[in-house]
């Protein structure tokens, strides 16, 4: 039962706690929103995404690719606007919003957990590339040692590696408003740079003629291309309400997601498939990054930067609802940022963490069937809404939360192992297929328990020690 003392601890962290993760978003700290747009674009609009629709223009037609992209992107984004949607109305955080969306507080510790082990370990793999570009780029610290101590490690990468680590974590520290403060100068800066770059490689080509042209590289068909679409971006999908809380209702989270396919995903694809056809060859970053010393330096900083602290982000987050769900403590979540920026940049400095991107890529398969329970629970079953909604005016969570929901643990099981078979025997696209029927079949299960038992909705044994 959760004491009065509880309450209080509560309360005072969430005065310290300058990004609320253990609570609502209060009306007061919603934030406007072209700030959390510029956060939304700048985690699309990226150095991964320009090299993603260059493998597609290398592979097929610019109207092909345009077609992959629309097919890839529109459900993530359907997934994106529903959960943010939900967010925005609760103020609360993927992870957090989880314990009324199905998962119920035993399960929100094991999403939490995932989300917090598969986020920073992509904030560890983005840190590498981050680290080596910097390496590449900047001579001065060629002195430290260009020759490799381990595979893929250097004395000058190990030097970049932890100063790049290391201020993004400090970045994450300051909370949402710092990086949106970083988003906002350096996503149009980087779109700019992009501009600038592919007008330089682009001189003396015909875009009307490379729309036309036909591919340079070997055919790639409208699935596989769909399916690099989708796959490039399902675990920042399923993260949107990290920030989208921030937001102030559905209508903002519906333009934030438009407004971000068109010109991260869209925009940033279809340009590199201009460019991958003109120059013949899906390496277009290394071309554009090798058209001037400071616009490759702003490409990677830019690019990087506004990416991983999202992911740093969404792991702190994660790993509060695991501790307070398992411990029912209310953790400092700077320490949290700090623990979790340092593990990621150790891992990146020594290597390690490139021999851990198969586990990642499975637990990425782990997360998306937990985006399809909580969209049907929330949306369809609306088995929570009424206690979230008794305390939504007061700011305050809802004074009690089930403890588990085996069927949900159940579900999440399938839709995990179904994304697996379909990853290992290429089938359709791994992330979807999980994420679409670990949600069609919790409903199924959920409404048939129901009609068997004679309610409208089944619940399962309830606490109040929601903290």
């Amino acid at each position: 039962m959760t004491t009065e003392k509880q309450f209080e601890e509560a309360a005072e962290a969430e005065n310290r706690d300058i990004d609320y993760s253990l609570s609502r978003v209060p009306a007061s700290a919603k934030q406007p929103f072209w700030r959390i747009l510029f956060i939304r674009i700048g985690a699309i609009c990226c150095v991964s995404q320009l090299m993603l629709g260059a493998a597609l223009g290398y592979g097929m037609t610019f109207f092909d690719a345009f077609v992959c992209t629309m097919l890839g992107s529109v459900l993530l984004q359907v997934v994106s606007w529903a959960l943010g949607t939900a967010a925005a109305r609760e103020g609360l955080s993927t992870s957090l919003l989880s314990r009324w969306c199905g998962l119920g507080k035993g399960g929100s510790a094991l999403f939490g957990g995932v989300v917090a082990i598969s986020m920073v370990g992509w904030f560890g793999v983005q840190n590498s590339v981050f680290g080596q570009g910097m390496a590449s780029i900047m001579p001065f610290t060629d002195f430290l040692g260009t020759e490799e101590i381990i595979p893929g490690v250097t004395g000058e990468y190990i030097l970049w590696a932890i100063i790049t680590g290391l201020s993004i974590t400090l970045l994450v520290v300051f909370g949402i408003k710092a990086i949106a403060n970083f988003a906002t100068i350096f996503v149009p800066l980087f779109v700019i740079v992009v501009i600038v770059a592919a007008a330089i490689v682009l001189q003396g080509h015909s875009i009307g003629e490379l729309i036309a042209a036909a591919p340079p590289g070997p055919a790639l068909s409208i699935g596989a291309g769909t399916t690099m679409v989708a796959g490039g971006f399902i675990a920042g999908a399923i993260c949107t309400p990290d920030y989208a809380r921030f937001l102030k209702n559905g209508n903002q989270v519906f333009w934030m997601t438009l407004i971000g396919t068109f010109l991260g995903e869209l925009g940033m694809n279809l340009l590199a498939v201009l460019l991958a056809n003109a120059m013949g060859t899906e390496n277009v970053v290394d071309i554009m990054m090798g058209t001037s010393g400071i616009i490759g330096v702003i490409i990677v900083v830019a690019s990087t930067v506004k990416l991983n602290d999202i992911n740093l982000y969404s792991s702190s987050l994660g790993l509060a609802t695991m501790i307070n769900a398992l411990f029912n403590k209310v953790s400092n979540r700077n320490a949290l940022v700090w623990a979790l920026g340092i593990v990621g940049t150790v891992l990146s400095v020594v290597g390690i963490i490139n021999y851990f991107t198969s586990f990642l890529t499975l637990l990425g398969v782990a997360i998306p069937p937990v985006a399809g329970i909580m969209v049907v629970d929330y949306f369809f079953l609306r088995r929570s809404r009424a206690v979230l909604e008794e305390t939504r005016k007061e700011g305050i969570l809802p004074r009690r939360v089930e403890n588990w929901n085996p069927i949900t643990i159940i579900c999440w099981l399938v839709g995990f192992g179904i994304g697996e078979v379909s990853s290992i025997y290429a089938i359709g696209i791994p992330g979807l297929n999980s994420l679409i029927l670990a949600g069609l079949l919790y409903w199924v299960v959920m409404v048939v328990a129901a009609r068997i038992k004679g309610v409208q909705n089944i619940t399962f044994k309830e606490t109040d020690e929601v903290l």
